[in-house]
């Protein structure tokens, strides 16, 4: 069956990304010696967010948004289609779960709406957490300079770790009531997306 994207949900699309794009640059860089560059950023709230409004189509919004960031930056430029798929999987699974768990016509409470766009949420994060992971082990182990092993792969993720945590923390944190207060505005102004 051929499904349509309406203008609505298109420019919503484009907010996002823009809005992904934005968030980016609210980082703080950690000075890691291993593996590379490390910040503590907000962008996985609003990669998590254009998921829980979007539904799957919002892994376009987090995955072009972070990766037109990382073609700003000469320090991530390279791996920008490896940030394209990573935070489009964050976006995509949290938009998925999303989908699946909230309905249309759902009345929930507030309390039942937060744990279904939590649960997005979180299976959002470890989605692109286990995909991070994975490119950080690679690229600072396996695929780095001559003599380079899997124990220096393991060394870069545990450097990653505190700041990882944090991120997801705050993005699951943030994400769900944010998603919640903007659909009911977008509900209660006539703006909410059609399915």
């Amino acid at each position: 069956m051929k499904q349509k994207i309406s203008t609505r949900k298109l420019a919503y699309l484009g907010l996002l990304t823009a809005l992904v794009f934005a968030s980016n640059y609210a980082r703080i860089i950690l000075p890691v010696s291993i593996g590379g560059t490390t910040a503590f950023t907000l962008a996985n709230i609003v990669c998590a967010l254009a998921g829980l409004i979007l539904g799957p189509i919002g892994g376009l919004a987090s995955g072009l948004g972070s990766a037109l960031y990382d073609l700003t930056n000469p320090v991530y430029a390279a791996e920008s289609w490896i940030t394209f798929l990573t935070k489009g999987a964050l976006g995509l699974v949290a938009g998925i779960a999303a989908a699946k768990l909230i309905k249309k016509d759902d009345s929930d409470s507030y309390k039942r709406s937060y744990a279904k766009y939590l649960i997005s949420t979180v299976l959002g994060a470890i989605t692109y957490y286990v995909l991070y992971f994975f490119k950080t082990f690679l690229i600072s182990g396996l695929f780095a300079e001559e003599g380079a092993s899997a124990a220096l792969g393991f060394a870069a993720i545990a450097g990653k770790i505190p700041a990882s945590i944090f991120n997801a923390v705050v993005a699951i944190a943030v994400a769900p009531p944010l998603a919640i207060a903007l659909v009911k505005a977008l509900k209660k102004s006539n703006l909410a997306l059609e399915e």
